[in-house]
Parts: C-alpha cells; structure tokens; sequence
C-alpha cells in the first residue's frame, strides 16, 4: 500500500517494522472478522506472534489489541445505522421540506404594515380575550400567557358556550382574536358576529383567507397551510404556521413597547 492506513500519521507509518507493516495490511483486508477474533486467532492467522500484535496496537494509537477491537465495534454499529436511516432518509427529508415550506411561505404572507397595526390594536386594548378550538386551543393559550406576562388583561376560552356568551359581554374598548385553523369553527364565527354588531375589534389568526371568519373580521392575519398530512385519518392538521403568526406578532408587540 502506498498509503498508511487507519488515519495513521506518516512519521508514525514509517516506523512501524516490515512484519508491523504486514500485519497492519493483513488487518486492513480482513476488517469484518477482527472484530471478533481473539489476539490469538488472529495471531496464528496472520502467522505473527501476539507480541507483535500488542506493539503494532500501541504503535498505533491503542492501549492494546482490545481497545482496537472495541474500536471497530463501534464504527461497525455507526456504519449499520447509517446503512438504516439511509433508507428513511427521503421520507425525513420531506418531512423537513414540508416543515420549512409551511413557515417561509407564511412568513412571506406576512405584511409588516398588517403586524404594526395588529400591534397598536393589542396596545390600545383595555383587556384582550382569544378565542380557540381543538388543537388550536394551545397556540390561544400560549398567546394569553405571553400577553399576561407583559402586562396585558389577557383570558382564553375554548368552551363553545362561554366562547358564545363572552362575545355578548365584551366592551367596544376591548379586543377579540380568534385562531381557528379553517376559519369555520361554528362557534367562534357566531361570535365574532356577536362582536361585529357591537363593533368590538376583531382579529382573526387563519390559513384561509376566504374563510367566513376571515370575511367577518376586522383583520386577517392568514398563514400557509400545505396540503399534504401525515396523519389523514385524523383531524390533527399542522398548526404550525398559526405558530409562527402568533409568534411574529407578540415578538413586534414587545419590540414596540420597549
């Protein structure tokens, strides 16, 4: 061989012996098995004698024969699991394009002009209620704790009859933000209609724009939803870019009260 092997430096190459250097190359070809040969085995294979073997070992970088083993155990173990996720690897990669999809086309949605005057609607804001059903209960949550730790009057609802009845009490000096995936939750459209008519201000947090909800409001701030679900049987559909709406905007909101 023209090179060392195993990442062994040069000037360490050099001054192994002829027989250390055969050995070396006798290991090389024979990888798979000496893992689990003994130094003994490999002794009377190699036809060198284990001393040999124990002073190539620390020539090389190992306390001895047994730590070199080991060694190739454990870059076997890491080969085989690389082999396994290769084989996976595309699926996950589209998971991840799915993902990075999901928010740089939202983000894109986004007008600051829209965010600033959201902003200015939670400032002016005498108390705050949001409004949320299903898995989009825990983006409203979210939202509420923030706003509270800020300083703001915040509450979230998510049972459909209070959600009803608390639209029917909310002053025109107070605001309303819904976050509804679909935009067609029966009971949050009722009750934005309820807060319509009272002309309390309303902002909706979407992935439809055309949406009845959306259509009601006072404002639409509208995230990109994408088609494909990796859990079809079930309504569970990624909320991910209502995520990062909320997130966008209670981020500008603390950036602008400073």
């Amino acid at each position: 061989m023209n090179e060392p092997l195993f990442n062994i430096p040069s000037d360490v190459y050099q001054t192994l012996s002829e027989t250390e250097r055969y050995l070396l190359h006798y290991i090389h070809q024979h990888l798979e098995d000496i893992s689990t040969l003994s130094i003994v085995t490999l002794s009377e294979r190699a036809n060198v004698s284990t001393a040999t073997i124990v002073r190539l070992m620390k020539k090389i970088g190992y306390n001895g024969y047994t730590s070199f083993k080991y060694r190739l155990k454990q870059e076997k173990k890491m080969t085989d699991d690389s082999d396994q996720l290769k084989n996976i690897d595309e699926d996950i990669k589209l998971a991840i394009r799915k993902n990075e999809e999901e928010v740089l086309k939202t983000i894109q949605l986004q007008s600051i002009g829209q965010i600033e005057d959201a902003v200015q609607k939670i400032h002016d804001a005498d108390k705050i209620y949001i409004f949320g059903r299903g898995f989009s209960e825990m983006i409203a949550k979210e939202m509420t704790i923030k706003l509270q730790l800020i300083g703001k009057t915040c509450e979230v609802h998510d049972d459909p009859n209070i959600i009803r009845l608390k639209s029917r009490d909310i002053d025109k000096n107070e605001l309303a933000i819904f976050v509804s995936l679909n935009g067609e939750t029966s009971e949050l459209v009722e009750a934005c209609q309820n807060l319509s008519m009272k002309q309390v201000t309303t902002i909706t947090v979407t992935t439809r724009i055309d949406s009845t909800l959306s259509k009601i409001s006072d404002m639409t701030l509208v995230g990109y939803k994408g088609e494909q679900s990796f859990f079809p049987d079930y309504e569970v559909r990624s909320r991910l870019s209502l995520h990062v709406i909320a997130r966008i905007l209670l981020d500008a909101y603390v950036i602008r009260m400073k």
